[in-house]
């Protein structure tokens, strides 16, 4: 079907924003994963560089991988100077999103809270603070009034597991809907001219000497002068297929959201020390992520354990949720690197562009991450914010470890 021109009312249904064409025989560049990341780059390519001789394959359908089942959070005050360029470029280009692609996305800057629950988390989250401040990202530290100012509803008592001993606070902060961040992407891409393609698997690589020529798929050969890899969790599945073995590994993350409440939750809070992260979601269900489970796995379920550990951090942050009802719980594929941080730019196949191992910060990157892996294959040279981000870190060592700032990545 034809995309709808900009401004007009939109559609009740997603397909009316973007054509279903049928896979020419080669493209320029073909990006191989549907979701945020490779909608964003197919954005930027035809935005930035003027490319558009491109398509996007994607296995299933449009989104509905780990764009579907994240939890939305959007920031950018990581420790680190190389995290915090490319976060704080992605919520910049988040700010001026919606209007960019004449899309409602949903971004509401409400803030969010990074809880601290002992002296070394206050140490940590002061020395975060300090960074980002360093690095133009708005942060401050509050004491636990602080907090409960900001969020009334957390429980600040002295006499809990963990009690609440302050946070860090990022103003800008916030979350988007992620399916309309995906749909307007779509529909930017497709007016430009890129074929997306829905329920077309790559099931092989295509290399000659050592550089990739085009991919197979269940819809038959795919000849591209560029192929860049976009598949979260299954990159590394993808990039095997060219002989590639990625330090990666992909796990299972959970979430889950309540039934509809009235606001209730004015911000985001996480907590690292309980691993829970609540907002409420734009419709009216709290929205809870939970930490990964610790095996590897790619099914889109996890644990029971997990989400019974996550309800019980939840409710000792927050004694009002107790007589909510879960609605439903998901799980996610997300692909950890040894460092926590993703892998963006070059691999040791010519024309074959690497993107993965955002673990579990994915979304809040992704205008960010489409902006300079566009650049990145536009080139064929890494934009400077993704530089430190290449591959070969992890053989000289030049490592960018969020661990410690972000625990599982969030």
């Amino acid at each position: 079907m034809s995309p709808r021109t900009p401004g007009a009312d939109l559609p009740d249904h997603p397909d009316f924003l973007w054509r279903t064409p049928e896979p020419k025989r080669s493209y320029d560049v073909v990006i191989v994963g549907g979701g945020g990341h490779g909608l964003a780059t197919a954005h930027y390519l035809a935005k930035n560089h003027g490319i558009t001789n491109v398509a996007v394959l994607e296995k299933g359908w449009l989104a509905g991988g780990n764009m579907a089942r994240n939890t939305t959070i959007i920031r950018s005050n990581y420790l680190w100077d190389e995290s915090a360029g490319i976060y704080e470029h992605a919520l910049k280009l988040w700010e001026g999103l919606g209007e960019e692609l004449d899309y409602p996305i949903l971004f509401s800057q409400r803030g969010v809270l990074n809880l601290a629950h002992s002296l070394q988390d206050v140490r940590d989250s002061v020395r975060r603070v300090e960074a980002n401040r360093l690095n133009g990202v708005d942060a401050e530290w509050l004491d636990a009034d602080g907090v409960k100012e900001v969020c009334p509803i957390v429980n600040i008592s002295p006499d809990v597991r963990y009690p609440v001993l302050g946070a860090t606070y990022q103003p800008r902060a916030g979350i988007a809907k992620h399916d309309y961040v995906a749909w307007g992407l779509a529909r930017s891409a497709d007016a430009a001219g890129i074929d997306i393609i829905q329920n077309c698997e790559v099931t092989g690589l295509d290399v000659v000497g050592n550089r990739v020529v085009g991919v197979q798929t269940n819809l038959g050969p795919i000849a591209a002068g560029k192929v860049a890899l976009c598949s979260a969790g299954h990159t590394s599945v993808l990039a095997a297929m060219a002989g590639i073995e990625l330090p990666v590994q992909s796990h299972p993350l959970q979430a889950l959201v309540s039934e509809l409440l009235e606001p209730v939750h004015p911000t985001v809070v996480m907590s690292n020390a309980v691993h829970v992260y609540v907002s409420q979601a734009h419709k009216g269900e709290l929205v809870m992520g939970a930490g990964i489970d610790s095996y590897n796995s790619y099914t889109q379920r996890g644990a029971f354990h997990i989400i019974e550990e996550q309800m019980s951090a939840a409710l000792e942050l927050f004694p009002v949720f107790a007589r909510a009802h879960v609605l439903r719980t998901w799980g996610g594929i997300v692909d950890v690197s040894p460092d926590a941080s993703p892998i963006i730019g070059l691999s040791p196949v010519d024309n074959l562009y690497l993107n993965c191992g955002w673990g579990t910060g994915g979304f809040k990157a992704t205008p960010g991450v489409g902006w300079v892996y566009a650049h990145t294959i536009a080139h064929d040279t890494p934009h400077a914010l993704n530089a430190p981000f290449s591959l070969d870190r992890f053989t000289t060592g030049a490592l960018v470890d969020e661990h410690g700032a972000a625990a599982v990545a969030h």
